[in-house]
């Protein structure tokens, strides 16, 4: 693993929200946001406090986590509440893409990514336990988290792997060769291939990771992939994965009762094609707590957070090599 060089946080930007989960940029280097009461953000002028300004897009009227911005400029949106969505470019209207797998309802949809052929790949991190609750999954370690794919012009998604570890951010292969999930709760990112021999076949990427891995970002194919850390390794519960299920259980039902307060350590990985992590960022003590998400813009990377009220607008390092 590659040494830790200091993140450098250059101010916070309040997005008048609680919770902006997930963060990308558009063309324009403004950076879309959703927020915990439904509405869909876009942050614009990141670069000058002086000229930011914040508008709503749209209203999903649920939870909308993790984004995808497709190339007509209209809007993948992961919703905790009512499953994958479709935000228009114009008008902001919501189209419900999926609202259920196999007959079960959608649930906690996490991220997504939409490849050249039409198709879309999306995460589902729990069918146990709601975004409410979601740190009884991440105690009890359930295993039950989703990667999905929905076929252009189908509304019935298909399941292409299960018992995954809070499984999360999603991006592909600069050449669509396969995907790369995040499984949160297991310090890794998973390799699923899409192509050639090893199609449809799961391996690790990258395994070990010194934080726990969310939303994934990538800012174009010659670009790596850059890792929001949400929080540091917490070796009592490494330790209490691997105890029984029943203990696990119980320490959950505990966790989700229990008061809660992210830790103060921001991380952020990039990590190459062959899974390499060639730079890791890292700030400790920080104001801004849990970043859930990475995304470059204007210049700078910006992380947003499940936590926070606003996006926190970092210094862009130099290129990872």
């Amino acid at each position: 693993m590659t040494p830790p060089t200091p993140l450098v946080v250059h101010r916070y930007v309040a997005v008048g929200g609680e919770g902006p989960e997930d963060v990308v940029a558009d063309s324009r280097g403004r950076v879309l946001t959703g927020v915990a009461d439904g509405r869909i953000l876009r942050i614009d002028g990141i670069a000058d406090p002086s000229a930011t300004r914040v508008e709503v897009l749209a209203d999903t009227g649920g939870r909308p986590l993790g984004l995808e911005l497709l190339p007509d400029g209209a809007l993948l949106v992961c919703d905790a509440d009512r499953g994958l969505l479709r935000v228009g470019p114009d008008d902001g209207g919501v189209q419900v893409l999926a609202e259920a797998v196999a007959g079960e309802r959608l649930r906690f949809c996490s991220n997504a990514v939409a490849l050249s052929d039409g198709s879309v790949y999306f995460t589902v991190s729990s069918r146990r336990y709601p975004l409410e609750q979601w740190i009884g999954d991440v105690v009890e370690h359930t295993g039950t988290g989703r990667l999905l794919r929905l076929a252009p012009g189908s509304h019935r998604p298909e399941v292409l792997l299960d018992g995954l570890q809070f499984a999360n951010g999603l991006v592909s292969a600069a050449d669509e060769s396969f995907l790369v999930v995040a499984e949160t709760s297991a310090y890794r990112l998973t390799r699923y291939w899409l192509t050639g021999p090893r199609a449809g076949r799961r391996e690790p990427f990258a395994d070990d990771l010194p934080g726990m891995p969310d939303n994934l970002w990538r800012a174009g194919k010659d670009s790596p992939i850059r890792v929001a850390l949400a929080g540091p390794r917490v070796p009592p519960l490494d330790l209490l994965h691997r105890g029984p299920a029943a203990l696990r259980r119980a320490a959950a039902r505990v966790a989700v009762r229990a008061p809660y307060r992210p830790a103060g350590t921001l991380g952020v990985l990039a990590v190459d094609d062959d899974g390499r992590v060639l730079q890791h960022l890292l700030r400790r003590r920080s104001g801004y707590r849990m970043a859930t998400s990475v995304c470059e813009a204007s210049g700078h990377l910006v992380l947003g957070s499940v936590w926070e009220r606003g996006i926190a607008v970092c210094a862009l390092p130099e290129p990872a090599r």
